[in-house]
């Protein structure tokens, strides 16, 4: 049976009429047309899907309607500042050219961000275990790295 929500997404509200059962991701995907998050592995286990729920890198495929609440969910289209200027974040991955493929690049920028608003200087063995939840095939780790070092420096 569907119900009509209200969510906050990249700073605005939408209705959606869903069954609460629905994972957020579908919602993000199919109905707001948000290409960011992807779909992985469908278990949370991989980190395509990730979104901030309430500043914090969640699996957007583990989040059911029913659980949403009033909480902000930000995408990695909500990132980009007023006028389209990139993320300090979704900067630094350009500038040490941290994807290949992309695929996993959403959960990576997601999951730097978070790390980041708790952690402004983190060390290398910090930003792994950040990053954890995050698989990756193509190998770009250690530019991954980099590029999160990047973007912690203040004057960027």
């Amino acid at each position: 049976m569907k119900e009509t929500f209200k969510i906050k997404v990249n700073g605005s509200y939408h209705r959606v009429e869903i069954n609460p059962e629905t994972p957020l991701l579908y919602v993000l995907r199919n109905n707001l047309r948000l290409n960011g998050p992807k779909f992985g592995c469908g278990l949370g286990q991989c980190g395509a899907c990730m979104v901030l729920f309430d500043g914090n890198a969640v699996s957007s495929c583990q989040l059911r309607m029913e659980n949403i609440g009033d909480r902000a969910i930000v995408t990695l289209e909500g990132l980009s500042g007023r006028e389209g200027e990139l993320h300090k974040v979704q900067k630094a991955f350009v500038e040490e050219q941290a994807a290949q493929c992309g695929y996993c690049l959403n959960g990576m920028v997601i999951s730097s961000v978070s790390l980041l608003a708790r952690n402004n200087t983190p060390s290398d063995e910090e930003i792994k275990s950040g990053l954890q939840q995050n698989i990756c095939r193509c190998g770009v780790h250690a530019r991954v790295i980099k590029a999160v070092k990047k973007a912690s420096n203040p004057e960027l």
